[in-house]
C-alpha cells in the first residue's frame, strides 16, 4: 500500500497534472485499496476491466456507472495508444476509496510518442475518452515516468 499511496499521491508533484472542479489531491494516508487488476494490453481484455470495477465497487449507483464507462474509456486508450499494446505489454486498474469518494487509476506502459490529451472538438471522430473522464470526474490527472502512464480519476461520494 505504501509504494501505491506515493505512486497515487505523487501525481501532482512528481510532473502529473491534475485536472477537475477541485484543487487538493486527496490525502492518500487514509486511503483503502479496493482492489487492483492487471490485465493484458490487448482490446479484447477491456470488458474484464470493467468487470472488475463493477464488481468492485459492488453498488448499483450513478458514480459506478459512471466509474465503469471511465475506466473502459482509460484502458482502451490504453491498450491503443501505449506500449501496452505490444507483446507482453500490461494495464493495470487500480480502485482506491479515499476522501469520500473513488479514486481509480489506470497503469499503462508508457508512450514515446503520445501523452493523454483532451480532445473535446466535436468534429474529430473518435478521441473523446479523455473528454469524458475530464467531463464527468470530480478531478482527474495523469503522470508520466520511466516505467509508465498513469492516468487517474476520482468520483466523489458512494460508489
Amino acid at each position: 500500500m505504501a509504494s501505491l499511496a506515493a505512486r497515487a499521491s505523487s501525481a501532482r508533484g512528481s510532473g502529473g497534472t491534475p485536472h477537475g472542479t477541485g484543487t487538493a489531491i486527496h490525502d492518500m494516508a487514509s486511503a483503502s485499496v479496493l482492489g487492483s487488476l492487471t490485465i493484458p494490453g490487448r482490446p479484447e481484455h477491456v470488458c474484464a476491466a470493467r468487470s472488475f470495477v463493477e464488481k468492485a465497487l459492488d453498488e448499483a449507483s450513478p458514480a459506478t456507472d459512471a466509474a465503469v464507462l471511465l475506466v473502459s474509456e482509460t484502458v482502451t486508450n490504453a491498450v491503443l495508444h501505449s506500449n501496452s499494446r505490444r507483446p507482453g505489454g500490461t494495464v493495470t486498474i487500480t480502485i482506491i476509496k479515499v476522501g469520500g469518494g473513488t479514486r481509480i487509476e489506470v497503469t499503462d506502459d508508457g508512450s514515446e510518442v503520445s501523452a493523454p490529451v483532451v480532445k473535446g472538438h466535436g468534429c474529430v471522430s473518435g478521441g473523446h475518452g479523455l473528454f469524458l473522464v475530464q467531463t464527468l470526474a470530480d478531478q482527474w490527472g495523469s503522470a508520466r515516468d520511466d516505467a509508465g502512464t498513469t492516468v487517474w480519476f476520482w468520483l466523489s461520494g458512494p460508489a
